[in-house]
């Protein structure tokens, strides 16, 4: 037992051996001048600027931001997935009514609609939302219908021969069925939103990380585009890092397969 833990515990540290041995080999190439500075800055540059950008309070008044317009974008996505979902998935009518123009809407690449997002909304914040908004409702609808339609069929008969009615087996039979599924589309809607942020911060920014991004490709600041590139890694991390935590507290009755 001991010795299996050791084992554990040996593998859960080599994990990062070997994105450590990128930085060296990064921060060796970038001082051997294998690695221009207008190419790709070095790691200790890329600290050095952080800092700086900190200090100075660039940094965290663009996060803020940034971090704004993903959780409007984000919120306004699971809201609109979440109440689709229930209606596709609780009713035959709502199927016929909403799935098919789900599965047009999945054919359409979201950031492709930039241009149109554009002349309809204009180049302030909205269409930025509007995105984040359009591209995150998919992956919670799809899940969480999925997750509706997946429910054991003996366990809503045993709720009907306990006598609940279809509201009481919708809450709580159907919903806690449906909730592993949901919190899945959740985290993969966490990561979107993340990904066409950082593609609608491009649309005429005047704050946010994409604005750092685009004055600092301007002066070929590379060190401040891999601060913000890491940025925008951090958040998605703590936005995956926030669905397990909130996983592992809302599913603690579901048995796991996973040795502990």
């Amino acid at each position: 037992m001991r010795f299996a833990l050791k084992v554990r515990q040996i593998l859960s540290r080599a994990r990062w051996l070997s994105p450590l041995l990128l930085l060296l080999l990064w921060e060796a190439g970038s001082r051997a001048g294998l690695i221009p500075e207008r190419t790709l800055a070095a790691p200790s540059a890329v600290i050095g600027t952080m800092l700086e950008l900190v200090r100075s309070g660039e940094l965290p008044s663009n996060l803020l931001v940034s971090f704004g317009r993903a959780a409007l974008g984000l919120f306004i996505g699971v809201v609109l997935g979440v109440v689709l979902g229930l209606v596709a998935g609780l009713s035959r009518s709502g199927e016929v009514a909403v799935d098919p123009l789900m599965q047009i809407k999945r054919t359409i690449p979201a950031l492709a609609l930039t241009p149109l997002f554009i002349v309809w909304f204009g180049i302030g914040e909205t269409p930025k939302i509007a995105l984040i908004a359009f591209a995150t409702v998919f992956p919670v609808y799809l899940n969480l219908y999925s997750g509706i339609r997946s429910v054991d069929l003996r366990l809503l008969d045993a709720a009907r021969s306990f006598g609940l009615s279809r509201l009481e087996q919708i809450w709580h039979v159907i919903l806690p069925g449906a909730l592993p599924s949901l919190l899945v589309g959740l985290r993969y809607a966490l990561s979107v939103s993340i990904l066409v942020l950082v593609v609608a911060e491009q649309i005429n920014a005047s704050a946010g990380l994409g604005f750092l991004i685009n004055n600092a490709r301007d002066f070929l600041r590379t060190d401040i585009i891999v601060v913000c590139l890491m940025v925008y890694a951090l958040l998605g991390l703590g936005a995956d890092w926030l669905v397990r935590t909130l996983e592992s507290r809302a599913l603690v009755w579901r048995p796991s397969i996973v040795e502990q």
